[in-house]
């Protein structure tokens, strides 16, 4: 949690998403900007495979707001959210002729700072 200037941030992180960060930035940037209620309920509907955790990231996010720093989930927004590269698993698949084929699993790093929103 940061204080910059009378706002509130809240951060939380989900490593090792076994989804590709090109994937999950595809679902992020739907919902940068955006109330956390109705990041949520665009998340519920999306078909991509990145949805749910990024979902359950932002669920994550808000429990701490609410529960360590007794913020409102009413004024909560997503102020930054980023997917970056995790840790790639090197796979092979066998092919013709005694080859192989290789394949990279990656994986991703998601960031999520919600922050309060200050009606003035």
């Amino acid at each position: 949690m940061a204080e910059q200037a009378g706002v509130f941030q809240v951060r939380a992180v989900r490593k090792y998403v076994g989804i590709s960060p090109q994937k999950v930035r595809r679902v992020i940037d739907q919902v940068r900007g955006k109330h956390v209620d109705d990041a949520l309920a665009l998340l519920r509907f999306m078909p991509q495979g990145a949805a749910a955790p990024v979902a359950k990231l932002i669920r994550s996010a808000v429990a701490n707001a609410e529960e360590n720093f007794g913020l409102n989930r009413d004024d909560l927004w997503i102020a930054e959210i980023t997917a970056d590269q995790g840790p790639t698993r090197r796979w092979r698949r066998f092919g013709a002729r005694g080859r192989f084929k290789p394949i990279a699993r990656r994986s991703s790093h998601v960031t999520v700072v919600l922050e309060e929103w200050l009606a003035e």
